[in-house]
């Protein structure tokens, strides 16, 4: 099950307004946060007091809580690979190291007897391949992506995928984050230019951001980096579709009913057997297999990559079935176009392989 989260600073807001954030995330769904202590300058008994009384809130409404930590902390807190006392005296579920100690000490911490799960940076080349083969324990190790405030420094695309395969290869559950379009967002450190890990995210809607890392069909968790969300784009992750990849549509002026009927009413996963023109939704040709679907003029030359079309009267043995276009091919006149993917959501597209399911997003 993938679970969604949210990102809260205290050090840099008031107790109530972060409350009634986590409040309304918890409405729509929510049941991960990420705290930072590594911008915290409080003393250890402040910080202590706060986070205790933090994570009683953040429980009682149902949200376990991660916090991002360092050798610095654990040291200014009292705390060590091998003594763990003061974060689980805090209620803390996961212990997130932004940096590492000693090879047997981050191998150490992952038998901590209070079996906290520790966090491990997804953004960089962690062996814990190796720390695994020398006795690391698996069960206590979860894995998370970093965020970028510096506009232009979020991981490349490609650099992503290659850690997240990485790390997802080794059985450990991996997190990542999308970022707020809201004005005036914050996170731990004074820029303000969004926090997603990746950067072709940033800016983009953010139900989109999301749907991109659910379509990598790798990504488990997903949190906003920064602080607050509005309420719309809560409701927009809620009302994601985590079980396939989604895509919005723009619809062709003169669409049937029956080619609406296609496009929403029926489960769609591309044909094994794939293509590199087509990606083929075959399932809906049994019920159209003596259902008209006549033919309509199409003004283009050639179909292009994120044209949605269906098969008509003219190819009747495949008539009804749902294709997307992978690669510009000839207008023959046996399909009629009946939906556009918008050029910001192509991208699901480079991601959406043979048999995965999908799926359109119904305007309401």
């Amino acid at each position: 099950m993938h679970r969604m989260g949210i990102s809260i600073y205290p050090e840099h807001s008031t107790e109530e307004k972060d409350y009634d954030y986590m409040k309304l995330a918890a409405k729509y769904g929510f049941t991960r946060i990420f705290t930072c202590l590594l911008s915290v300058k409080e003393s250890k008994e402040i910080i202590i007091n706060k986070f205790t009384e933090f994570m009683v809130q953040a429980h009682e409404l149902g949200f376990i809580v991660g916090v991002d930590t360092n050798p610095s902390v654990f040291l200014h807190l009292g705390a060590t690979p091998y003594d763990l006392k003061v974060f689980y005296d805090m209620k803390v579920d996961i212990i997130r190291l932004d940096g590492h100690f000693s090879d047997m000490d981050d191998i150490a911490i992952t038998h901590n007897q209070y079996e906290i799960p520790i966090e491990f940076n997804g953004s960089s080349n962690t062996a814990l391949d190796l720390m695994i083969e020398r006795g690391a324990n698996t069960q206590n190790m979860v894995v998370c992506h970093n965020f970028y405030p510096q506009k232009y420094t979020g991981l490349g695309w490609n650099k992503f995928i290659e850690f997240t395969k990485k790390y997802k290869a080794l059985g450990l559950p991996v997190a990542a984050f999308v970022s707020s379009n809201n004005k005036n967002t914050f996170g731990p450190w004074p820029v303000y230019e969004g926090l997603s890990t990746c950067e072709m995210h940033r800016g983009l809607p953010i139900d989109l951001q999301v749907r991109h890392l659910l379509s990598t069909n790798k990504i488990d968790d997903i949190l906003i980096g920064n602080a607050y969300a509005t309420e719309a784009e809560l409701k927009a992750i809620f009302q994601v579709d985590k079980t396939k990849t989604t895509f919005n549509l723009e619809l062709s002026g003169d669409i049937t009913t029956d080619e609406k009927n296609i496009i929403y009413n029926y489960p769609h996963f591309g044909r094994g057997d794939a293509s590199d023109y087509l990606i083929r939704s075959s399932l809906p040709r049994g019920d159209y297999k003596d259902k008209p679907i006549q033919y309509r003029e199409h003004d283009k030359e050639l179909f292009h990559r994120g044209d949605v079309v269906i098969v008509n009267d003219n190819l009747s043995h495949y008539r009804g079935e749902l294709e997307i276009i992978a690669k510009d091919m000839p207008n023959d006149g046996e399909r009629n176009f009946v939906a556009r993917i918008p050029k910001e959501e192509l991208i699901l597209l480079d991601q959406l392989r043979p048999e995965y399911f999908f799926g359109f997003i119904k305007t309401r």
